[in-house]
Formats: C-alpha cells, sequence, structure tokens
C-alpha cells in the first residue's frame, strides 16, 4: 500500500511539473491550489470545471458570431475574448491566456481569418488544458483512494 502511495505521488508531483514545463499552467494555478484545505478538498477542481463551463460558452458565442460572414461583430468577440483572458488568467491556464492576447488583437484589427485561426487555437489548447487537468484531478483521487495525501509540489 505504501509503495502504491509513493508511486502515485511521485507521478503527481512529475505530472504536475510537466504540465508547468510545456506551459499549460503558470503561478496563478499554484495560488489557486493553496486556497484548497481539508475543509474543501475539491475547490480546485470545482473553479477548473466553471472555467470550462465558462470556455464552453464564449467559444461557442464567438464561433457563432464569427459565422457572420461579412457580417461580423469585431467588438461582441473581442469582449468574449476578453472575458476568456481573464477567466484564464484567473486559474492559470497560461496557454489559452496567451492566445487570447492575439486573438484580441485579431479582433481590433478585425482580422476575420485570424480571429477564426485563434479561435481553433483556442478551442484546440482548452480542449487540451481541460483532459490534462482531468488526469491531474483523477490521480489525486487515486492517492486519496490508497489512503495518501496529495504532495505539496514547488515549481
Amino acid at each position: 500500500m505504501d509503495t502504491l502511495v509513493a508511486q502515485l505521488q511521485r507521478q503527481f508531483r512529475d505530472y504536475t511539473i510537466s504540465l508547468y514545463h510545456q506551459g499549460f499552467l503558470d503561478d496563478q494555478f499554484t495560488e489557486l491550489k493553496k486556497l484548497q484545505d481539508e475543509c474543501s478538498p475539491d475547490f480546485v477542481a470545482e473553479v477548473v470545471s466553471l472555467f470550462f463551463e465558462d470556455c464552453e460558452k464564449l467559444i461557442g458565442n464567438m464561433a457563432r458570431a464569427l459565422d457572420q460572414t461579412g457580417n461580423v461583430d469585431f467588438n461582441l468577440v473581442g469582449s468574449s475574448v476578453h472575458q476568456l483572458k481573464g477567466s484564464s488568467s484567473s486559474v492559470g491556464a497560461k496557454r489559452v491566456k496567451g492566445l487570447c492576447i492575439t486573438f484580441k488583437e485579431c479582433c481590433d484589427s478585425q482580422n476575420f481569418e485570424g480571429c477564426v485561426r485563434c479561435l481553433q487555437q483556442v478551442d484546440i489548447e482548452y480542449k487540451s488544458l481541460k483532459a490534462k487537468l482531468q488526469d491531474l484531478f483523477n490521480l489525486e483521487q487515486q492517492i486519496v483512494q490508497a489512503g495518501g495525501r496529495i504532495p505539496q509540489v514547488d515549481i
């Protein structure tokens, strides 16, 4: 049992570090993790889940707005991009936030092709991050179910 817990904890540490090194997460995610405690063990998973729900809604809104060929409201798209940038920044979603900066520039210059390309990239990055964080949360659950504690990971 202790060997399993140690192995899962090592996996958790390595995986967490890789998410930072690959640029998926930044220090804001670390700050978010610090707010989690025994009284709210699922705090980060709940906040991240709300973030992903928000992502889906905003990406859908942007896709519909960009689907209005010849009549695109770039201000509306830019507003959604701004919201997504703020949300991604608050949870430490570094790649998504970075793409939003470029996306907003495309909106400001009314670059339709650039906006479509950025929307596709944001959608891919958000889905990739969602899968990776789900794997991380699954590892946390396995550690707890095996009787261990989630290790503190210093980046």
